[in-house]
Order: structure tokens, then sequence, then C-alpha cells
């Protein structure tokens, strides 16, 4: 029975890709972020990409890729001779006669196409909401308990609530605020703080000072009430 085999790497497949991005995600992560990257160290195409960055510079997350990544290589390889096995055996079993009612092997044709409708159904399971919902809350339960990752809850860490939000916003030529320094712009008197800059040429100024000059290509970490950073950046 290769073909249950192959199934059964599949299914399994997926739900060590999803505990990985729920742990990811319980690292700070956003959700489209987290499956991405647990996607990319599971089958091994990583890309060199600022997210992955986030990975490899955080011990947390780089342990979690690190499971992921032997997890995939194990996994392809087993799901590889599954499915060399299902296309060259000869031999008809019990689920050829209860797919085709033939006691005869099927063609190669037939195998892969009951290969590829059966992960196919695999996938799409997966993809559910309501299934998703409920192998995360799962995964999310066993991993607290565990103690193999601590969920960072980041609306009580920074008591982000009544329309306060932690925003980015990249400063591009012509911005009026472009050679200003942070005290001349006063954004702390119009309820918007600053907390770090990323520099176009990479670097990182983790605690601005007033007298920090904006600059084109500058990204601001910024916090305060989401129309009030909208009034001060977006339409100054």
């Amino acid at each position: 029975m290769p073909i249950i085999a192959l199934f059964f790497i599949a299914f399994v497949s997926l739900v060590i890709v999803r505990i990985g991005a729920t742990a990811l995600m319980m690292t700070g992560l956003s959700r489209d972020v987290a499956d991405f990257q647990s996607v990319s160290c599971f089958f091994g195409v990583g890309f060199t990409t600022a997210e992955a960055e986030m990975i490899v510079s955080h011990p947390v997350r780089r342990r979690i890729a690190s499971h992921l990544i032997i997890a995939g290589n194990i996994g392809l390889t087993g799901a590889l001779g599954a499915l060399i096995v299902t296309l060259v055996n000869t031999d008809a079993d019990w689920l050829d006669e209860l797919l085709l009612g033939s006691r005869e092997a099927p063609s190669i044709m037939i195998r892969v196409l009951i290969a590829t409708v059966g992960i196919t159904l695999i996938f799409l399971f997966f993809r559910m909401g309501g299934v998703r919902r409920v192998v995360e809350t799962l995964i999310r339960f066993s991993l607290e308990r565990s103690g193999v990752v601590r969920a960072l809850d980041y609306e009580t860490l920074l008591r982000a609530h009544d329309g306060y939000v932690v925003s980015e916003f990249e400063i591009e030529p012509g911005h009026p605020h472009v050679g200003k320094t942070l005290i001349q712009l006063g954004l702390g008197a119009r309820g918007v703080l600053v907390l770090g800059i990323f520099r176009d040429d990479g670097e990182y100024l983790g605690t601005p000072h007033k007298d920090s000059e904006i600059m084109v290509g500058d990204v601001l970490t910024v916090y305060g009430q989401e129309d009030q950073i909208r009034d001060s950046l977006q339409h100054a």
C-alpha cells in the first residue's frame, strides 16, 4: 500500500508545516510571514530576504526553523521513496480494487492521477477555515503547555488599543519632513512617538535623538493613534 504511505507522509508534512507556522506566529511574526517561512524551511526553498533575517537573528525562531529543515528533509525523502514505489509497483492491492474495481494493477497515469487527487484533497482539507482554527488552537495549546515557545501578546505589551497602533512609514523623495529633525517636526506634541528609524543604508537608530535628521528612504517606526499618525506623516 505505497500510495497510503504517500498520503500519510503528505498529511504529516502539512501538520508539521502548520506546527512550525503557529510556533513562529507565537514569537511575534504575522500569519503571512510565518506561513511563508515555515513552508520555505520545510521544503528547503528559502529566500534571502529581510524576513529570513528575522528568523536567523532570533534564537527561538532559529531553533524552530532548524527543526523544520530537518523534518522537511526526512519527509521529502520518504515521500519520494513512496512515490517511486507507487509508480513502479505492478501488483494491485486492496485500494486499487476498491477505487477501480479491478484486480489488475492500474497504469502509471491512473496512479499519478490518484496520487494527485489525494494530495490535493489533503491540502484543501488543511486550507478550510474551520479546520485551520481547530488545528492552530490545539497546536498553540500544546506548545504553551510544553513550554517549547512562549506566546507574545503585543497588545498587552504595548497596551495598543482604542485606536493606538505601532506602524511603519517610509519617507519618500519630496516629503516635507526631509531634512528636518525630530524636534523641529514636533511629532511628540501631536501624540506620535518615533520608536526607531531604519536608514536607507542599513543603519538602525533604536533610540532616535531629538536632533536626529529625517532623510529620504528612512523608515520610521511610530506609535500613536492611527488618525494622528496619518495626519502627522501622510498628510504633512
